[in-house]
């Protein structure tokens, strides 16, 4: 059986505003998945080891390494179906957004939750990004 994605933001919940339409979905239903990948928090460092000052330059770092285990594993960021992104200020929340429409925009977004927290498994970290795929 072939994958079925199913984007659930129905009227008896909040709408979602228009900004966010292309980055965010409440819930989405996967049926008939025959693999399903669990990324675990990805920080905004390189393959390299270098780990950027700037906010916008760890979290693009970040979604580049959840593409990468996207690959490995012979998916693609349309097969993702949950994001959860940490932060550790609430000020980098609008440049996320920007950054997700730019890079993760789609008709059909994961369910997404953003948390901010008072730190991560080191200082300087300022995102952590977990996803799930299914194809």
């Amino acid at each position: 059986m072939a994958l079925s994605v199913k984007v659930l933001n129905p009227p008896t919940v909040w709408s979602v505003p228009e900004v966010f339409k292309k980055i965010y979905s409440h819930a989405v239903q996967v049926s008939d998945a025959s693999k399903t990948l669990y990324i675990s928090g990805q920080f905004g460092i390189g393959p390299d080891g270098r780990l950027p000052a700037e906010f916008a330059e760890q979290a693009n770092l970040a979604m580049d390494n959840v593409e990468a285990l996207l690959a490995a594993s012979g998916m693609t960021r349309g097969n993702v179906v949950k994001l959860t992104y940490f932060l550790t200020r609430l000020s980098d929340a609008p440049g996320l957004g920007a950054i997700r429409r730019e890079r993760w925009a789609s008709n059909e977004p994961p369910a997404v939750t953003a948390i901010v927290v008072s730190a991560l498994a080191r200082p300087e970290y300022l995102i952590e990004i977990e996803a799930v795929a299914a194809m």
